[in-house]
């Protein structure tokens, strides 16, 4: 696995390159239902890639560029990170990603939120209106994947249902009331629309929910046809694709981290799957060759 990685690691990056190729287009459902359709072309940090009977809109939440500092990855030794040539950073980014299929608009993650994240920007700029969002299916309660669902005590998607592991929310109830404040004021605002999951459940959608714990009690990782949205399960792509078992000190389980990093790059390859990430380089899409 780790041969093929470091093998492999500058096609991928160069295959991501490939995604700014892609065309907006409408697809159909098997019942003739169309789609409604994202175009991109005309709105910066954004991109649509689309995979049979589905398109996946890449937003990037953060503003400007973004590097993962070196000192992010203290367990990888400094000849390596010389190697690569990442004495400066890692290239990574904040980014959600809308996935339009059956005719329902899915969100998966909701970034910084206000006033740093531009996610709801982005969607207006789309013409996407957030009570348009059906279902919001979050991969971990980290503060950069759900700020966005609350701006000051305001619900920012008044209409959508938020998926997460029950493993996750458990994990959160039980930190201290500092550490999960941010947790707090979602299930204030959300009570109501909190839906639980387990591992290996399928939701609407048709969405695939994979246990990808380590990074958080709960991490998820979630496939949608020939999509995987993978989350944190890397922080920087150019380190941890050739090199799996280096983790970032965010991992709260880096055991664990690592062990679900190898197992899902071998998924990803085996599988053909086209990984999202939240913080890949932008456009966040990692196509596997």
């Amino acid at each position: 696995m780790k041969h093929y990685l470091k093998k492999n690691a500058r096609l991928l990056f160069a295959a991501m390159l490939t995604l700014s190729a892609c065309s907006g287009h409408s697809s159909k459902t098997t019942t003739g239902e169309t789609v409604p359709e994202t175009r991109t072309e005309t709105v910066a940090g954004t991109k649509a890639l689309h995979l049979e009977d589905l398109t996946a809109t890449w937003i990037q939440d953060n503003p400007g560029d973004k590097l993962m500092p070196r000192s992010l990855f203290s367990d990888a030794p400094d000849s390596i990170i010389e190697k690569l040539h990442l004495q400066e950073g890692i290239p990574s980014s904040v980014s959600t990603f809308l996935v339009e299929t059956k005719g329902l608009r899915i969100l998966f993650d909701t970034g910084l939120g206000y006033p740093a994240g531009q996610l709801t920007n982005k969607l207006k700029d789309l013409k996407v209106r957030p009570d348009e969002i059906r279902y919001i299916y979050l991969t971990h309660l980290h503060g950069d994947h759900i700020g966005g669902l609350l701006k000051g005590d305001s619900v920012v998607f008044p209409k959508a249902e938020v998926y997460i592991s029950s493993a996750e929310y458990k994990a959160w109830e039980t930190m201290s009331d500092k550490a999960n404040a941010q947790f707090a004021q979602m299930v204030k605002h959300y009570k109501e629309r909190i839906r639980l999951f387990e591992f290996g459940d399928t939701l609407p959608g048709n969405v695939m929910t994979i246990d990808a714990g380590g990074h958080t009690p709960g991490h998820t990782a979630f496939q949608v046809g020939k999509l995987l949205i993978v989350g944190d399960l890397m922080h920087g792509a150019a380190l941890q694709t050739a090199y799996p078992e280096y983790c970032a000190n965010y991992d709260m389980d880096k055991d664990k981290a690592r062990d679900t990093r190898i197992r899902i790059l071998q998924y990803a390859r085996e599988n053909k799957l086209v990984m999202a990430g939240m913080h890949l380089p932008a456009p966040a899409f990692l196509p596997q060759q």
